[in-house]
């Protein structure tokens, strides 16, 4: 009797220990497939949307393939414009003078000045982030990221964080933002080498994810700057209100074009270019949460707005928005189809309002009267 009771006291035991350490390998191993979740929600807008705001104002016309938006403050932007500038709006006013004009810029099909970002504590310290195409040694095309200080309405005090991602006339990426993390994300694309994709130990078609100062985030899952892989030409970044990160990426090309993408970006994760495509599935690869099959939408820049991601389409013409709910889309509509041209960036303002830049003078699109244009959306209102 003492024999079977003590029996059942050591699988008691036992049974115990065989569910704390099934717990524990479902905890880490869920933990090592969580992108980086943060404490704090992603950027939210101080305000909400009012819907006695018009649903479209025409903030700045007349510039020259604008790329990338950053607020510095609740009534400032910076804006790049590809050829090299960047531009100053404050209170929709933009001011005529570049605050920098950067001479070393190679604008050549897709490439030249583009991704922008201001530093999470920029009322403190006043750094501005650039992502930029140049020419390095023997006339080779690279990009690059810098930071630089804004000051007296100029932009001074270059300094090389991240160097030698691979450039070429297309798939350059270029799109930079930081997480609640205070890490900057930096996506960017194959340069026109799609092997580049799958070598994790180059920074060409990949979402990089390094500190202000341009080194690798220490739980990067490769021990370097790459955050995540197997990506063609990554356009755009955003957060969810869950600390989630979605990526807009462009598909083939040429002939045959479409299957661009929509990816929730995972820590380490393999998103399969230029294995599989579309809804191909493979062991170790993440397939796009929604591709667009043989339509093309050239997916730009993106913006959350409570459960819909808002994303700019350059060929597409359309500013798209993908409805999600638990981190599937569930319905994919469309908004100003062909009414603006092509539309790249998608930002969303401390005003709750999205803020959109059509890109017609890029070389691929129509200009219209006062293009390029940045355009305020009130979303309540679509």
């Amino acid at each position: 009797m003492h024999y079977t009771h003590g029996m059942k006291k050591l699988s008691l035991i036992v049974l115990v220990f065989l569910i704390l350490a099934a717990g524990i390998f479902f905890f880490r191993s869920e933990k090592k497939q969580l992108p980086s979740q943060l404490t704090n929600v992603p950027f939210v807008s101080k305000q909400q949307p009012s819907p006695d705001v018009a649903a479209v104002t025409v903030v700045a016309t007349n510039l020259d393939t604008p790329w990338g938006i950053t607020f510095i403050d609740d009534h400032t932007m910076l804006v790049t414009e590809r050829m090299g500038n960047v531009r100053l709006i404050a209170d929709d006013k933009l001011d005529p003078t570049p605050v920098l004009t950067l001479s070393n810029v190679k604008e050549v099909q897709e490439s030249g000045l583009l991704g922008i970002a201001a530093h999470p504590d920029f009322a403190k310290n006043h750094y501005v982030y650039l992502y930029y195409t140049y020419n390095s040694t023997g006339n080779n095309t690279i990009n690059r990221v810098v930071r630089m200080t804004y000051h007296d309405k100029k932009l001074i005090d270059e300094k090389v964080i991240v160097d030698k991602i691979p450039g070429a006339g297309n798939h350059n990426g270029g799109r930079i933002k930081f997480g609640l993390d205070k890490l900057l994300y930096i996506g960017t694309g194959d340069a026109q080498d799609p092997s580049q994709a799958q070598d994790k130990n180059t920074l060409g078609g990949k979402i990089l994810r390094v500190t202000d100062e341009g080194k690798a985030a220490p739980d990067n899952p490769f021990h370097n700057l790459v955050y995540s892989y197997g990506h063609r030409n990554v356009q755009g970044l955003a957060w969810n209100k869950d600390g989630y990160l979605w990526a807009t990426e462009h598909g083939r090309s040429g002939i045959q074009s479409g299957l661009d993408e929509l990816n929730l970006i995972l820590s380490g994760a393999n998103y399969g270019w230029p294995i599989l495509q579309g809804d191909q599935q493979g062991e170790g690869i993440d397939a796009a949460r929604k591709n667009s099959g043989s339509t093309t939408w050239a997916p730009a820049g993106a913006a959350f707005v409570g459960n819909s991601l808002f994303f700019g389409g350059l060929r597409g013409q359309t500013l798209y928005e993908a409805v999600i709910k638990n981190n599937q889309v569930t319905t994919l509509k469309e908004h100003f189809n062909a009414q603006y041209g092509r539309i790249r960036e998608v930002i969303l303002g401390p005003d709750g309002m999205l803020y959109i830049t059509t890109s017609n003078k890029d070389g691929r699109g129509i200009p219209q009267n006062e293009d390029d244009k940045i355009i305020r959306v009130n979303t309540t209102r679509l």
